[in-house]
């Protein structure tokens, strides 16, 4: 809602993901409405199943790499539609590029053809595994274009290109996010990445599984935080990446002890070998976010682990 207070009407493509959806509560309860998109490859209804009836939100299965054919005049579009835990883009690898390229012109198609803002979500996976750290947004990556990993990362760099070249060329007012990992309620239990995946094991009495020696860092951003950044680069004037993650970095090893802790399991932990262009290290330099946007990460770990896990435990 602007400071008039006039309530903007927003576009958001993956809409019913686990960012997409804690961003439809945001700003719906900013007084906002929410045009909703979704193709469910990876979403799910059950994440805005607590909206259903909200008079300002509308729902629309619909796939972003078509056309944008739904009917309303927007002042902000959201390109959050992203295959993006390891075992969907492997799985779907042609869809996740088309997620990058595709879908984030025809987003930016709409953006342009209403005079509206545009945000893209991009990734700390543009950095690839880093020979600089911590990251910073001028860092241009280390990426393997041909590698396992590549149809996410380079579905990403593309998105961030093009949204550039829409704002050089017809000036499109463009915001370009740049997220590093994110945990919550509402992640799938079964999507691969380390957070659902050791709170599951553990859940289930089994040993947790590192891949690697465990020596290799994370940063991890609690998803009310995150889409907290989210809302301030939008309002910003800011064009190019801007960092989104949690500077507090820790191996995936003590990770897995801070788990087993606070869920009070005891454990083995089991090693299988990295996969493929694994980053060995990831914590954002978020410089940057403080300067522009006054934001940085509040929730502390183990209070959102806390919630993310009292979540999986009511599924």
């Amino acid at each position: 809602m602007t400071d008039g207070g006039y309530c903007l009407h927003h576009l958001i493509s993956g809409a019913a993901g686990f960012i997409g959806s804690h961003l439809c509560d945001r700003l719906l309860k900013d007084g906002d409405s929410v045009v909703a998109l979704d193709n469910l490859i990876t979403g799910s209804r059950k994440n805005l199943e607590h909206l259903t009836g909200h008079p300002q939100l509308q729902f629309h299965e619909f796939d972003v790499t078509a056309p944008v054919t739904v009917a309303g005049k927007f002042d902000q579009v959201w390109h959050l539609a992203s295959l993006a835990s390891p075992m969907a883009y492997l799985a779907h690898p042609i869809e996740t590029l088309e997620s990058g390229s595709t879908a984030t012109r025809n987003m930016l198609d709409v953006a342009r053809r209403d005079g509206a803002r545009f945000l893209v979500t991009s990734t700390s996976e543009c950095y690839g595994d880093p020979l600089e750290h911590p990251q910073v947004e001028t860092y241009w990556g280390n990426v393997n274009p041909v590698g396992m990993r590549s149809c996410y990362d380079e579905s990403k760099r593309y998105a961030e290109a093009m949204t550039m070249a829409y704002h050089r060329s017809y000036g499109v007012r463009t915001n370009i996010a740049r997220i590093f990992n994110t945990y919550g309620p509402r992640m799938a239990l079964k999507d691969g990445r380390v957070v659902p995946a050791f709170i599951d094991q553990a859940l289930r009495g089994e040993a947790m599984t590192i891949f690697g020696d465990g020596s290799q860092t994370r940063s991890f951003c609690y998803v009310s935080d995150l889409v907290d950044g989210l809302v301030r680069l939008s309002q910003s004037d800011e064009r190019y990446p801007v960092n989104l993650g949690n500077p507090a970095e820790l191996t995936i090893l003590e990770f897995a002890e801070r788990i087993k802790r606070l869920m009070g399991v005891n454990g083995e932990i089991v090693f299988e070998a990295l996969p493929q262009d694994d980053p060995k290290k990831r914590r954002p330099d978020i410089t940057k976010a403080r300067a522009v946007l006054g934001w940085e990460p509040r929730v502390v770990l183990e209070d959102g682990l806390r919630e993310t896990v009292g979540y999986f435990k009511g599924l």
